[in-house]
């Protein structure tokens, strides 16, 4: 299992949230990561998710 972060900003750039989680692949830490933004209500806000390689998976500003 690899570790990856998740985190998401206000337009100020204050931090809403910072989560780590474990996923076997980078694609099923992406969709992971999708369905945690979406139960957090924050696809909107600028977000990324990063690989323990530093790879940006998810990114939106």
């Amino acid at each position: 299992m690899r570790t990856y972060k998740l985190t998401a900003f206000e337009p100020t750039g204050a931090l809403i949230t910072e989560e780590t989680f474990t996923a076997e692949t980078d694609e099923a830490a992406k969709e992971k990561g999708q369905v945690m933004l979406e139960e957090k209500n924050l696809l909107t806000k600028t977000h990324r998710l990063a690989s323990p390689a530093g790879k940006l998976l998810l990114f939106h500003s």
